[in-house]
């Protein structure tokens, strides 16, 4: 019996080391290297990188190769690119759940942003859709930098002709993420009542628009000084947070889409109606290990307990789906909201004042 619980001891000892050195390994951050100097005579570009972990002042204009479009792909001249908390979260490698992917010590592939929109500046011979000066937006790795290269069947799209190209750039992440968290995880049908928990950021004043135009009726939750601007996307009504707290109010909503985290779920089901969900779409990322998955983690554990629906989203890029955002921007539904525009060499600024969280829609980057 004593050596069934020296060999139970030795292996919870080798598993507490093995956990405490993974641990080490998967939170360690590396000194910052240089970037490598191009062959002369490369074409070259101008684009935002970092080559270590860390705050947005490790980020960096590279010279980097400039792309060719061969086959399929179409070279886009970038005229503007939106950030998205998906940059910073990349930039310092938090969570460190990311770092299987992202690299471990130093990030693998340094290149940041994925909105963009510009205009066609060369297509392969396999290209139909697209042609020289064509303007266009749409979603790809690497978009905050002056080019930008995109398979055809990928996402890149039209861009539509009532729609600035600040505007254009920003719609990617956040339109799709507020589209998919409504349409599809919510099931919004036409005549329920939606609840946007964090309603003027940048997913939340899309959702805003686009939960109108499945025609829902809104509430969107903000602080006061966001009120108005919540007010002139089409919500209903509007929830001062600083005020009133919306979980202890009568109403009841068969959607919650929650951007914020800072009600708890059972608060959040206390008005739901019986047949309401919630999907949460962001969270506080104070937690370095796993960040906002902590919130997505407790509502799949409390799912099968509850009579409500709930749970966690991650978007991805389409084209169906861009063209869903497109034709929406085309009939005037939805119109992006800028907060403020940074140009490409104060990238570094623009991720700081993202970070801030009091960024009213988008914060976009334009190239000169």
């Amino acid at each position: 019996m004593k050596l069934r619980y020296k060999i139970l001891g030795g292996l919870a000892a080798m598993l507490a080391v093995a956990t405490i050195a993974f641990g080490l390994v998967l939170s360690h951050d590396s000194a910052c290297v240089e970037a490598p100097t191009l062959p002369e005579g490369t074409p070259a570009m101008q684009a935002a990188a970092h080559r270590c972990y860390g705050s947005p002042d490790v980020v960096q204009l590279e010279s980097v190769e400039k792309p060719s479009a061969v086959e399929d792909q179409v070279l886009v001249r970038v005229r503007a690119a939106a950030v998205n908390p998906l940059d910073w979260h990349y930039l310092r490698g938090e969570p460190f759940v990311m770092r299987l992917s992202t690299g471990l010590g130093t990030p693998e592939d340094g290149r940041l942003g994925v909105d963009f929109a510009g205009v066609v500046e060369a297509v392969g011979p396999k290209v139909t859709r697209f042609k020289p000066g064509d303007e266009v937006f749409g979603g790809r790795s690497g978009a905050l930098a002056e080019y930008v290269l995109v398979s055809e069947s990928r996402n890149v799209l039209h861009k539509p002709a009532n729609i600035s190209m600040e505007q254009a750039g920003s719609v990617a992440i956040a339109g799709v993420t507020a589209l998919q968290a409504l349409r599809d995880r919510g099931r919004l049908q036409a005549g329920q009542r939606v609840l946007i928990n964090g309603a003027s950021g940048g997913v939340g004043t899309f959702a805003v628009q686009i939960a109108k135009s499945l025609g829902a009726e809104v509430t969107g939750v903000c602080s006061g000084r966001n009120a108005e601007l919540v007010r002139s996307l089409g919500a209903d009504q509007v929830i001062d947070y600083t005020q009133t707290d919306f979980t202890e109010g009568p109403q009841r909503y068969d959607l919650i889409v929650d951007m914020v985290g800072n009600h708890s779920l059972s608060r959040l089901e206390r008005v739901l109606s019986d047949q309401g969900s919630v999907v949460i779409v962001g969270g506080p990322s104070s937690n370095r290990w796993i960040g906002p998955l902590s919130g997505a983690l407790w509502a799949e554990l409390r799912a099968p307990f509850s009579k409500h629906e709930m749970g966690f989203m991650l978007a991805e890029l389409k084209p169906v789906d861009l063209q869903a955002l497109a034709d929406l921007m085309q009939s005037g539904q939805l119109t992006p909201v800028i907060d403020r525009s940074f140009p490409l060499s104060e990238v570094a600024q623009a991720l700081q004042y993202l970070e801030t969280g009091r960024a009213r829609g988008k914060v976009v980057v334009t190239m000169n």
